[in-house]
């Protein structure tokens, strides 16, 4: 059987942050397949662009703060949409507020994330998503 990488989504319109995020996951060589946009009004176009269904990530990574559609909007939209409801959505932000947090949590997110602020933080978080993958990947 031909071995599946995880497809992740990163949604985040900070390029240093997706750059940082797309290193750190080829550093440990994990080979997960991470397509990036820059906003939910851009993801949402690329989910419902995807065919077959099995193009679709496994795993979104929703940035809060973007332009155009912020990531409690995109994730609001997600859990509402059927084709895209049960793809499991991490909030990935720099925002501490915890009224988000519980927002986001409320709304459907897996989990909620700080972003970090040194390497090794980042390695542990890059861990954190692939390992999720792969456990998704078992479940189906």
């Amino acid at each position: 059987m031909e071995h599946m990488y995880p497809k992740i989504m990163l949604v985040d319109d900070d390029a240093e942050d997706r750059q940082i995020i797309k290193d750190t996951f080829d550093d440990l060589d994990y080979g997960a397949v991470i397509h990036f946009e820059e906003n939910g009004e851009e993801a949402i176009k690329y989910l419902q662009q995807c065919t077959p269904p099995g193009a679709i990530p496994s795993l979104i990574i929703l940035d809060l703060n973007m332009p155009k559609m912020n990531g409690t909007q995109t994730l609001r939209f997600l859990k509402a949409e059927p084709a895209f409801a049960a793809i499991p959505v991490i909030i990935f932000s720099t925002s501490l507020n915890p009224i988000e947090r519980d927002e986001c949590l409320t709304l459907g997110a897996h989990s909620y994330v700080i972003k970090p602020i040194s390497y090794t933080q980042t390695v542990e978080v890059v861990r954190h998503f692939y390992n999720l993958c792969n456990q998704l990947s078992q479940v189906e």
